[in-house]
């Protein structure tokens, strides 16, 4: 197990870099100038000039982007070239919003994927059955911020259950918080119900057709504790794997829900790293996130030996 988890992470070295040279290529061969944006549309062709050779953007790319490699070897991911910023120290500020917002996404979605998994599996071809698949085409059809748009519109419009916009850190209020992320994490969550419960059901009916299960049967065991006990804990292994690939659609679907709900998370710093063409917030906050994904990933590749102790990484 601990070869396992050293060679993979020393597999995100090279994934590392990979991200680092595309992000970095595609920012830098987009047309823009960050520096009209610091002085403005108006400036002169020289102070831009200037203002260029300050921060190094004359320079040819390739030798931008081995300084820029050093400073991430060396744990520094630069200034913002908005106002100076440590890099660093705003996704430090950043990350724990898209953190929260992640995480109870997958809580939420797991919570309700597996009973509609489950049942779905226990009674196929019945209304139950039918729902579950009209839930998770529903989930996978409606785009994130066509789902987002409608419900700030029905629950923060109409009926004002919850507001639209605006964030209340956990530790300053619990309910608070709780009270501003439910619509952006209901938005995350719902697509991820709609491929996790069909996984479940589609795997939990193929495993109780197998031997065990029938040796299970044959024992006297309730049909029902036979499908909890036997037949969800290998059903759940493709649904945790699932679960796993969803993160880095998750987490595009942040940069677009926070943006709408207006929250300081990752999402919404990316996206005014954009706007603003400030490529060192970009740049950072783009290989973070990957690790973020490469990380979970890893997570989910362990989770299968603790649900199925017979796993065995070589």
């Amino acid at each position: 197990m601990l070869r396992f988890i050293v060679r993979r992470l020393i597999n995100i070295i090279p994934v590392a870099l990979i991200v680092l040279v595309v992000t970095f290529s595609l920012i830098h061969l987009t047309p823009g100038n960050p520096a009209y944006t610091i002085l403005g549309d108006q400036a002169s062709r020289q102070s831009v000039k200037l203002l260029d050779i300050k921060m190094g953007l004359n320079k040819p790319i390739w030798v931008q982007f081995l300084s820029y490699l050093h400073q991430v070897i060396t744990g520094n991911l630069g200034l913002s070239l908005i106002g100076g910023q440590s890099v660093s120290s705003m996704i430090v500020a950043a990350m724990p919003v898209t953190l929260e917002l992640a995480l109870m996404a997958v809580f939420l979605s797991l919570l309700i994927a597996l009973p509609i998994g489950i049942v779905a599996a226990y009674r196929p071809n019945t209304w139950v059955d039918a729902l579950s698949r009209i839930i998770a085409l529903v989930g996978a059809a409606v785009p994130n911020f066509l789902l987002a748009l409608l419900l700030v519109y029905i629950f923060a419009v109409s009926l004002r259950w919850f507001p639209s916009l605006g964030w209340v850190p956990f530790a300053a209020s619990v309910g608070g918080n709780l009270w501003h992320i439910i619509l952006p994490v209901v938005v995350l969550a719902l697509p991820l119900v709609a491929v996790t419960s069909r996984v479940i059901r589609g795997e939990l009916i193929e495993v109780m057709h197998l031997t065990y299960i029938r040796v299970a049967r044959s024992k006297g065991l309730g049909e029902w504790v036979v499908v909890m006990r036997h037949g969800l804990k290998n059903a759940l292994i493709p649904a945790v794997t699932v679960v796993g690939l969803q993160i880095g659609a998750l987490l595009g679907g942040v940069v677009i829900t926070e943006s709408i709900f207006s929250l300081p998370g990752m999402g919404q710093l990316v996206v005014n790293a954009i706007f603003e063409r400030n490529y060192p917030v970009l740049q950072g906050s783009v290989l973070v996130m990957a690790l973020v994904v490469i990380v979970a990933n890893l997570l989910v590749d362990l989770c299968y030996a603790w649900i199925n102790p017979q796993i065995r990484y070589n």
